[in-house]
Protein backbone atom coordinates (compact mmCIF):
# COMPACT_ATOMS: atom_id res chain seq x y z
CA UNK A 1 0.00 0.00 0.00
CA UNK A 2 1.32 3.42 -0.91
CA UNK A 3 1.68 6.08 1.76
CA UNK A 4 -1.42 8.26 1.81
CA UNK A 5 -1.32 11.69 0.22
CA UNK A 6 -2.77 14.52 2.26
CA UNK A 7 -3.63 18.17 1.95
CA UNK A 8 -2.09 20.97 3.99
CA UNK A 9 -3.81 21.06 7.40
CA UNK A 10 -6.01 23.96 8.30
CA UNK A 11 -4.24 26.76 10.14
CA UNK A 12 -6.81 26.85 12.95
CA UNK A 13 -5.61 23.77 14.78
CA UNK A 14 -2.26 22.32 15.92
CA UNK A 15 -0.79 19.21 14.29
CA UNK A 16 0.83 16.31 16.12
CA UNK A 17 4.26 17.26 14.90
CA UNK A 18 3.90 20.84 16.12
CA UNK A 19 3.08 19.99 19.74
CA UNK A 20 5.34 18.92 22.60
CA UNK A 21 4.32 15.46 23.80
CA UNK A 22 4.68 13.94 27.27
CA UNK A 23 5.18 10.22 27.95
CA UNK A 24 1.95 8.39 28.77
CA UNK A 25 3.46 5.37 30.53
CA UNK A 26 4.85 6.95 33.68
CA UNK A 27 4.92 6.05 37.37
CA UNK A 28 1.91 8.35 37.80
CA UNK A 29 0.03 6.41 35.11
CA UNK A 30 0.86 3.08 36.79
CA UNK A 31 -0.62 4.29 40.08
CA UNK A 32 -3.62 6.30 38.84
CA UNK A 33 -4.29 6.36 35.08
CA UNK A 34 -7.61 8.11 35.68
CA UNK A 35 -5.82 11.14 37.11
CA UNK A 36 -3.55 11.24 34.04
CA UNK A 37 -6.56 11.13 31.69
CA UNK A 38 -8.20 13.98 33.59
CA UNK A 39 -5.05 16.10 33.56
CA UNK A 40 -4.59 15.56 29.81
CA UNK A 41 -8.24 16.39 29.19
CA UNK A 42 -7.91 19.58 31.25
CA UNK A 43 -4.84 20.63 29.28
CA UNK A 44 -5.78 19.65 25.73
CA UNK A 45 -9.47 18.80 25.62
CA UNK A 46 -10.90 15.50 24.30
CA UNK A 47 -7.82 14.65 22.17
CA UNK A 48 -4.29 14.89 23.58
CA UNK A 49 -0.80 14.41 22.12
CA UNK A 50 1.24 11.84 24.04
CA UNK A 51 4.41 9.86 23.58
CA UNK A 52 3.99 6.09 23.64
CA UNK A 53 7.42 4.54 24.16
CA UNK A 54 8.99 7.33 22.19
CA UNK A 55 6.37 7.53 19.42
CA UNK A 56 3.94 10.50 19.27
CA UNK A 57 0.26 9.52 18.95
CA UNK A 58 -3.09 11.16 19.58
CA UNK A 59 -4.83 9.79 22.69
CA UNK A 60 -8.61 10.17 22.28
CA UNK A 61 -10.21 10.88 25.67
CA UNK A 62 -13.78 12.05 25.01
CA UNK A 63 -16.62 9.54 24.73
CA UNK A 64 -18.10 11.31 21.69
CA UNK A 65 -14.73 11.43 19.92
CA UNK A 66 -13.86 7.81 20.78
CA UNK A 67 -17.14 6.49 19.39
CA UNK A 68 -16.70 8.67 16.30
CA UNK A 69 -13.31 7.07 15.62
CA UNK A 70 -14.58 3.54 16.28
CA UNK A 71 -17.64 3.83 14.04
CA UNK A 72 -16.23 5.58 10.95
CA UNK A 73 -14.14 2.97 9.13
CA UNK A 74 -13.93 5.08 5.97
CA UNK A 75 -12.01 7.76 7.83
CA UNK A 76 -10.27 5.81 10.60
CA UNK A 77 -8.37 2.78 9.29
CA UNK A 78 -6.98 -0.24 11.14
CA UNK A 79 -4.42 -1.34 8.53
CA UNK A 80 -0.94 -0.49 9.85
CA UNK A 81 0.17 0.36 6.31
CA UNK A 82 -1.76 3.65 6.64
CA UNK A 83 0.60 4.75 9.44
CA UNK A 84 2.69 7.55 7.96
CA UNK A 85 5.50 7.34 10.54
CA UNK A 86 5.95 3.65 9.72
CA UNK A 87 5.84 4.22 5.96
CA UNK A 88 8.45 6.96 6.26
CA UNK A 89 10.74 4.87 8.47
CA UNK A 90 10.42 7.18 11.48
CA UNK A 91 9.56 4.58 14.13
CA UNK A 92 12.32 3.74 16.62
CA UNK A 93 14.28 0.65 15.82
CA UNK A 94 12.64 -2.42 17.40
CA UNK A 95 9.73 -0.36 18.79
CA UNK A 96 8.12 -2.86 21.22
CA UNK A 97 4.51 -2.64 19.99
CA UNK A 98 5.24 -2.89 16.27
CA UNK A 99 5.54 -6.68 16.20
CA UNK A 100 1.94 -7.05 17.34
CA UNK A 101 0.61 -4.47 14.87
CA UNK A 102 2.34 -6.20 11.97
CA UNK A 103 0.60 -9.53 12.58
CA UNK A 104 -1.69 -9.57 9.56
CA UNK A 105 -5.03 -10.71 10.99
CA UNK A 106 -8.66 -9.60 11.17
CA UNK A 107 -8.13 -6.86 13.75
CA UNK A 108 -5.83 -4.97 11.38
CA UNK A 109 -7.80 -5.31 8.16
CA UNK A 110 -10.25 -2.91 6.52
CA UNK A 111 -13.30 -3.02 4.24
CA UNK A 112 -13.93 -6.19 2.20
CA UNK A 113 -10.86 -8.02 3.51
CA UNK A 114 -12.07 -7.37 7.04
CA UNK A 115 -15.64 -8.41 6.22
CA UNK A 116 -14.47 -11.72 4.72
CA UNK A 117 -12.45 -12.47 7.85
CA UNK A 118 -15.42 -11.59 10.09
CA UNK A 119 -17.68 -13.94 8.11
CA UNK A 120 -15.17 -16.75 8.63
CA UNK A 121 -15.07 -16.08 12.37
CA UNK A 122 -18.84 -15.80 12.68
CA UNK A 123 -19.39 -19.06 10.80
CA UNK A 124 -16.79 -20.93 12.86
CA UNK A 125 -17.98 -19.55 16.20
CA UNK A 126 -21.72 -19.93 15.60
CA UNK A 127 -21.98 -23.61 16.64
CA UNK A 128 -20.42 -22.73 20.00
CA UNK A 129 -22.64 -19.68 20.44
CA UNK A 130 -25.85 -21.70 20.24
CA UNK A 131 -26.54 -23.34 23.61
CA UNK A 132 -28.84 -25.84 21.88
CA UNK A 133 -26.15 -27.19 19.54
CA UNK A 134 -23.94 -30.10 20.69
CA UNK A 135 -20.85 -27.88 20.50
CA UNK A 136 -22.48 -25.03 22.39
CA UNK A 137 -23.89 -27.27 25.11
CA UNK A 138 -20.58 -29.08 25.56
CA UNK A 139 -18.57 -25.85 25.78
CA UNK A 140 -20.91 -24.36 28.38
CA UNK A 141 -20.78 -27.54 30.42
CA UNK A 142 -16.98 -27.58 30.14
CA UNK A 143 -16.59 -23.99 31.38
CA UNK A 144 -18.73 -24.74 34.45
CA UNK A 145 -16.93 -28.05 35.03
CA UNK A 146 -13.49 -26.47 34.77
CA UNK A 147 -14.52 -23.74 37.22
CA UNK A 148 -15.76 -26.38 39.67
CA UNK A 149 -12.54 -28.38 39.24
CA UNK A 150 -10.42 -25.34 40.04
CA UNK A 151 -12.43 -24.56 43.16
CA UNK A 152 -12.17 -28.24 44.09
CA UNK A 153 -8.40 -28.11 43.71
CA UNK A 154 -8.30 -24.98 45.85
CA UNK A 155 -10.29 -26.77 48.56
CA UNK A 156 -8.00 -29.81 48.39
CA UNK A 157 -4.78 -27.78 48.50
CA UNK A 158 -5.71 -24.93 50.84
CA UNK A 159 -8.80 -26.09 52.70
CA UNK A 160 -12.38 -24.90 52.93
CA UNK A 161 -11.18 -21.74 54.68
CA UNK A 162 -8.04 -19.98 53.58
CA UNK A 163 -6.36 -17.56 51.20
CA UNK A 164 -6.24 -17.58 47.41
CA UNK A 165 -5.26 -15.48 44.42
CA UNK A 166 -8.31 -15.55 42.16
CA UNK A 167 -6.06 -14.57 39.26
CA UNK A 168 -3.35 -17.23 39.35
CA UNK A 169 -5.43 -19.94 41.05
CA UNK A 170 -8.71 -19.51 39.23
CA UNK A 171 -9.13 -17.08 36.34
CA UNK A 172 -5.93 -17.61 34.39
CA UNK A 173 -6.00 -21.43 34.49
CA UNK A 174 -9.73 -21.41 33.72
CA UNK A 175 -9.25 -19.39 30.53
CA UNK A 176 -6.29 -21.55 29.52
CA UNK A 177 -8.42 -24.69 29.92
CA UNK A 178 -11.25 -23.14 27.90
CA UNK A 179 -8.82 -22.14 25.14
CA UNK A 180 -7.42 -25.68 24.95
CA UNK A 181 -10.96 -27.05 24.68
CA UNK A 182 -12.28 -24.51 22.17
CA UNK A 183 -9.22 -24.53 19.89
CA UNK A 184 -8.88 -28.33 19.89
CA UNK A 185 -5.30 -28.35 21.15
CA UNK A 186 -3.69 -31.80 20.81
CA UNK A 187 -1.43 -31.03 23.76
CA UNK A 188 -2.08 -28.58 26.52
CA UNK A 189 -1.26 -24.95 26.00
CA UNK A 190 1.37 -23.99 28.52
CA UNK A 191 1.13 -21.19 31.03
CA UNK A 192 4.21 -19.75 29.31
CA UNK A 193 2.13 -19.13 26.18
CA UNK A 194 -0.31 -17.01 28.19
CA UNK A 195 2.67 -15.10 29.56
CA UNK A 196 3.84 -14.49 25.98
CA UNK A 197 0.45 -12.98 25.14
CA UNK A 198 0.85 -10.69 28.17
CA UNK A 199 4.37 -9.73 27.05
CA UNK A 200 3.13 -8.82 23.59
CA UNK A 201 0.33 -6.59 24.90
CA UNK A 202 2.49 -4.94 27.57
CA UNK A 203 5.04 -3.87 24.98
CA UNK A 204 8.18 -4.65 26.96
CA UNK A 205 11.60 -5.57 25.64
CA UNK A 206 10.51 -9.18 25.14
CA UNK A 207 7.36 -8.39 23.14
CA UNK A 208 8.84 -9.12 19.71
CA UNK A 209 10.21 -12.53 20.68
CA UNK A 210 7.02 -13.36 22.60
CA UNK A 211 4.88 -12.55 19.57
CA UNK A 212 7.01 -14.81 17.39
CA UNK A 213 6.80 -17.73 19.83
CA UNK A 214 3.01 -17.43 20.14
CA UNK A 215 2.52 -17.24 16.37
CA UNK A 216 4.68 -20.32 15.93
CA UNK A 217 2.61 -22.29 18.45
CA UNK A 218 -0.70 -21.42 16.78
CA UNK A 219 0.65 -22.09 13.27
CA UNK A 220 1.61 -25.60 14.41
CA UNK A 221 -1.89 -26.04 15.85
CA UNK A 222 -3.42 -25.00 12.50
CA UNK A 223 -1.31 -27.58 10.65
CA UNK A 224 -2.29 -30.28 13.15
CA UNK A 225 -6.02 -29.63 12.79
CA UNK A 226 -5.79 -29.46 9.01
CA UNK A 227 -4.45 -33.02 9.12
CA UNK A 228 -6.77 -34.19 11.92
CA UNK A 229 -9.95 -32.07 11.99
CA UNK A 230 -12.32 -32.20 14.95
CA UNK A 231 -15.29 -30.39 16.51
CA UNK A 232 -13.31 -27.29 17.44
CA UNK A 233 -12.87 -23.68 16.41
CA UNK A 234 -9.65 -24.34 14.49
CA UNK A 235 -11.27 -27.02 12.33
CA UNK A 236 -14.44 -24.99 11.80
CA UNK A 237 -12.43 -21.99 10.61
CA UNK A 238 -10.86 -24.23 7.99
CA UNK A 239 -14.31 -25.45 6.97
CA UNK A 240 -15.54 -21.87 6.68
CA UNK A 241 -12.52 -20.81 4.63
CA UNK A 242 -10.52 -23.75 3.21
CA UNK A 243 -8.20 -21.32 1.45
CA UNK A 244 -6.57 -20.22 4.72
CA UNK A 245 -2.92 -21.20 4.95
CA UNK A 246 -1.53 -22.54 8.21
CA UNK A 247 0.20 -19.19 8.76
CA UNK A 248 -3.00 -17.19 8.13
CA UNK A 249 -5.05 -19.41 10.43
CA UNK A 250 -2.30 -19.30 13.05
CA UNK A 251 -2.51 -15.50 13.05
CA UNK A 252 -6.29 -15.57 13.57
CA UNK A 253 -5.98 -18.11 16.39
CA UNK A 254 -3.33 -15.87 17.95
CA UNK A 255 -5.74 -12.92 17.97
CA UNK A 256 -8.55 -15.03 19.42
CA UNK A 257 -6.23 -16.37 22.13
CA UNK A 258 -5.26 -12.82 23.15
CA UNK A 259 -8.88 -11.87 23.61
CA UNK A 260 -9.92 -15.13 25.24
CA UNK A 261 -7.08 -15.34 27.76
CA UNK A 262 -6.11 -11.78 28.52
CA UNK A 263 -9.10 -9.60 27.69
CA UNK A 264 -11.83 -12.00 28.84
CA UNK A 265 -9.72 -12.93 31.87
CA UNK A 266 -9.45 -9.26 32.80
CA UNK A 267 -13.21 -8.91 32.52
CA UNK A 268 -13.68 -11.82 34.93
CA UNK A 269 -11.26 -10.33 37.46
CA UNK A 270 -12.61 -6.80 37.09
CA UNK A 271 -16.14 -8.06 37.73
CA UNK A 272 -15.05 -10.00 40.80
CA UNK A 273 -13.17 -6.94 42.05
CA UNK A 274 -16.23 -4.70 41.74
CA UNK A 275 -18.23 -7.23 43.79
CA UNK A 276 -15.51 -7.66 46.41
CA UNK A 277 -14.81 -3.97 46.84
CA UNK A 278 -18.45 -3.35 47.73
CA UNK A 279 -19.57 -1.40 44.65
CA UNK A 280 -23.16 -0.64 45.68
CA UNK A 281 -24.69 -0.60 42.20
CA UNK A 282 -22.92 -3.85 41.30
CA UNK A 283 -24.24 -5.51 44.46
CA UNK A 284 -27.76 -4.28 43.69
CA UNK A 285 -27.68 -5.85 40.23
CA UNK A 286 -26.37 -9.08 41.78
CA UNK A 287 -29.12 -9.14 44.38
CA UNK A 288 -31.64 -8.74 41.54
CA UNK A 289 -30.19 -11.81 39.83
CA UNK A 290 -28.79 -9.77 36.93
CA UNK A 291 -25.30 -11.22 36.50
CA UNK A 292 -25.01 -9.92 32.94
CA UNK A 293 -25.81 -6.43 34.20
CA UNK A 294 -23.12 -6.86 36.86
CA UNK A 295 -20.56 -7.66 34.15
CA UNK A 296 -21.63 -4.56 32.19
CA UNK A 297 -21.26 -2.36 35.26
CA UNK A 298 -17.75 -3.72 35.88
CA UNK A 299 -16.80 -3.14 32.22
CA UNK A 300 -18.01 0.45 32.51
CA UNK A 301 -16.05 1.02 35.74
CA UNK A 302 -12.86 -0.66 34.51
CA UNK A 303 -12.77 -1.75 30.83
CA UNK A 304 -10.39 -4.68 30.16
CA UNK A 305 -8.92 -2.89 27.11
CA UNK A 306 -8.10 0.53 28.53
CA UNK A 307 -6.62 2.02 25.36
CA UNK A 308 -7.72 0.39 22.13
CA UNK A 309 -5.53 -0.46 19.18
CA UNK A 310 -4.51 2.39 16.90
CA UNK A 311 -6.59 3.78 14.11
CA UNK A 312 -4.94 5.76 11.31
CA UNK A 313 -6.50 8.79 9.67
CA UNK A 314 -7.24 8.14 5.99
CA UNK A 315 -7.15 11.90 5.31
CA UNK A 316 -6.71 15.16 7.17
CA UNK A 317 -9.55 15.65 9.64
CA UNK A 318 -10.53 17.67 12.68
CA UNK A 319 -11.12 15.59 15.81
CA UNK A 320 -12.16 17.43 18.93
CA UNK A 321 -10.14 20.62 18.87
CA UNK A 322 -7.04 19.27 17.08
CA UNK A 323 -6.08 18.65 13.48
CA UNK A 324 -5.22 15.02 12.68
CA UNK A 325 -3.17 14.59 9.53
CA UNK A 326 -3.56 11.66 7.14
CA UNK A 327 -1.53 8.77 8.48
CA UNK A 328 -1.44 9.98 12.10
CA UNK A 329 -1.99 7.28 14.73
CA UNK A 330 -4.81 7.75 17.22
CA UNK A 331 -5.44 5.56 20.26
CA UNK A 332 -9.10 5.57 21.39
CA UNK A 333 -9.13 5.30 25.18
CA UNK A 334 -12.12 3.32 26.44
CA UNK A 335 -11.07 3.99 30.04
CA UNK A 336 -10.99 7.76 29.55
CA UNK A 337 -14.19 7.69 27.47
CA UNK A 338 -16.02 5.86 30.25
CA UNK A 339 -14.93 8.49 32.77
CA UNK A 340 -16.24 11.11 30.37
CA UNK A 341 -19.54 9.25 29.96
CA UNK A 342 -20.03 8.90 33.70
CA UNK A 343 -19.28 12.59 34.24
CA UNK A 344 -21.67 13.68 31.49
CA UNK A 345 -24.48 11.37 32.60
CA UNK A 346 -24.02 11.59 36.37
CA UNK A 347 -27.26 13.47 36.87
CA UNK A 348 -29.57 10.97 35.17
CA UNK A 349 -27.86 7.84 33.82
CA UNK A 350 -25.46 6.48 36.43
CA UNK A 351 -26.93 3.31 37.84
CA UNK A 352 -29.29 2.90 34.89
CA UNK A 353 -29.30 0.17 32.28
CA UNK A 354 -28.80 2.77 29.55
CA UNK A 355 -25.43 3.84 30.92
CA UNK A 356 -24.05 0.33 31.42
CA UNK A 357 -24.94 -0.73 27.89
CA UNK A 358 -22.97 2.23 26.57
CA UNK A 359 -19.69 0.64 27.70
CA UNK A 360 -16.98 -0.05 25.12
CA UNK A 361 -15.72 -3.31 26.61
CA UNK A 362 -16.48 -5.14 23.36
CA UNK A 363 -15.56 -2.20 21.15
CA UNK A 364 -17.98 -0.42 18.81
CA UNK A 365 -18.54 0.07 15.10
CA UNK A 366 -17.39 -2.21 12.26
CA UNK A 367 -14.46 -3.61 14.26
CA UNK A 368 -16.29 -4.44 17.49
CA UNK A 369 -16.10 -8.05 18.59
CA UNK A 370 -18.24 -10.25 16.28
CA UNK A 371 -21.62 -11.03 17.82
CA UNK A 372 -20.81 -14.72 18.23
CA UNK A 373 -17.57 -13.82 20.04
CA UNK A 374 -19.41 -11.36 22.31
CA UNK A 375 -21.98 -14.02 23.21
CA UNK A 376 -19.27 -16.54 23.98
CA UNK A 377 -17.19 -14.05 25.94
CA UNK A 378 -20.22 -13.00 27.97
CA UNK A 379 -21.07 -16.64 28.68
CA UNK A 380 -17.53 -17.38 29.90
CA UNK A 381 -17.42 -14.30 32.14
CA UNK A 382 -20.85 -14.84 33.69
CA UNK A 383 -20.14 -18.55 34.25
CA UNK A 384 -16.73 -17.88 35.80
CA UNK A 385 -18.09 -15.19 38.12
CA UNK A 386 -21.26 -17.12 38.87
CA UNK A 387 -19.39 -20.25 39.97
CA UNK A 388 -17.32 -18.20 42.43
CA UNK A 389 -20.50 -16.71 43.86
CA UNK A 390 -22.02 -20.20 44.07
CA UNK A 391 -19.08 -21.83 45.87
CA UNK A 392 -17.71 -19.05 48.08
CA UNK A 393 -19.81 -18.39 51.15
CA UNK A 394 -17.47 -15.51 51.99
CA UNK A 395 -14.65 -13.79 50.13
CA UNK A 396 -12.98 -10.53 51.07
CA UNK A 397 -9.95 -8.71 49.71
CA UNK A 398 -6.74 -9.06 51.71
CA UNK A 399 -5.42 -5.76 50.32
CA UNK A 400 -7.15 -2.39 50.15
CA UNK A 401 -8.46 -1.86 46.59
CA UNK A 402 -6.08 1.06 46.03
CA UNK A 403 -3.08 -1.17 46.86
CA UNK A 404 -3.83 -3.94 44.38
CA UNK A 405 -1.06 -4.35 41.76
CA UNK A 406 -2.06 -3.62 38.15
CA UNK A 407 -0.55 -4.09 34.72
CA UNK A 408 -0.92 -0.58 33.32
CA UNK A 409 0.48 -1.07 29.84
CA UNK A 410 -0.21 0.78 26.58
CA UNK A 411 -3.30 -1.34 25.83
CA UNK A 412 -4.47 -3.41 28.80
CA UNK A 413 -5.06 -2.48 32.42
CA UNK A 414 -5.47 -5.72 34.28
CA UNK A 415 -4.97 -7.02 37.79
CA UNK A 416 -1.75 -8.91 38.40
CA UNK A 417 -3.45 -10.75 41.26
CA UNK A 418 -6.70 -10.69 43.21
CA UNK A 419 -5.90 -11.91 46.75
CA UNK A 420 -8.82 -12.96 48.93
CA UNK A 421 -9.59 -14.57 52.24
CA UNK A 422 -12.36 -17.08 51.59
CA UNK A 423 -14.71 -19.65 53.07
CA UNK A 424 -16.22 -22.30 50.81
CA UNK A 425 -19.69 -23.70 51.13
CA UNK A 426 -20.62 -27.32 50.45
CA UNK A 427 -17.64 -29.59 49.72
CA UNK A 428 -16.43 -29.52 46.13
CA UNK A 429 -14.90 -32.64 44.65
CA UNK A 430 -11.28 -32.27 43.60
CA UNK A 431 -10.62 -32.74 39.90
CA UNK A 432 -9.15 -36.05 38.86
CA UNK A 433 -6.18 -36.15 36.48
CA UNK A 434 -7.96 -38.27 33.79
CA UNK A 435 -10.78 -35.69 33.67
CA UNK A 436 -8.42 -32.80 32.95
CA UNK A 437 -4.74 -33.44 32.34
CA UNK A 438 -4.16 -29.73 31.90
CA UNK A 439 -5.39 -29.12 35.42
CA UNK A 440 -2.67 -31.36 36.82
CA UNK A 441 -0.08 -29.63 34.62
CA UNK A 442 -1.17 -26.24 35.97
CA UNK A 443 -0.76 -27.27 39.61
CA UNK A 444 2.82 -26.01 39.79
CA UNK A 445 1.74 -22.54 38.68
CA UNK A 446 -1.26 -22.43 40.98
CA UNK A 447 0.28 -23.83 44.15
CA UNK A 448 4.00 -23.24 43.91
CA UNK A 449 4.90 -26.61 42.46
CA UNK A 450 3.23 -28.87 45.02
Amino acid sequence: MEAQSHAVPSADGPTLGSLPVEPLLTAEFDVDPGAVYERLRGTYGPVAPVSLMGVPVWLVLGYTEVTEVLRNEDLWRRDVRYWRARAEGRLPRAWPLLAGYEVRQMMFMDEEEHLRARRTHHSALSPFQDARSPEGWELRAAVARYADELVGMLAAESGAVGFADLGAQYTRPLLLMVTSKLFGCPVELGDELVMDLWRMLDGGSESGAATGRALGAFTRLAAHRRALPGDDLTSYMLLANPGLTDEQLGRELFMNAVYLNDITGNMVLNTLLEVLRGNATVRRSLSAGQLGETVDRAALANPPVANMCFRFAARDVRLGNVWVRAGDAVSPSAAAAHRDLLAISSSHLVGSTVSTRAHLGWGAGPHQCPSAARELGGMIVTTAVGRVLDHFVRAELTLPPDQLPWRSGPVVRGLRLLPVRYRLGAPVAEAKAPESGLLAALRKFMFGGR
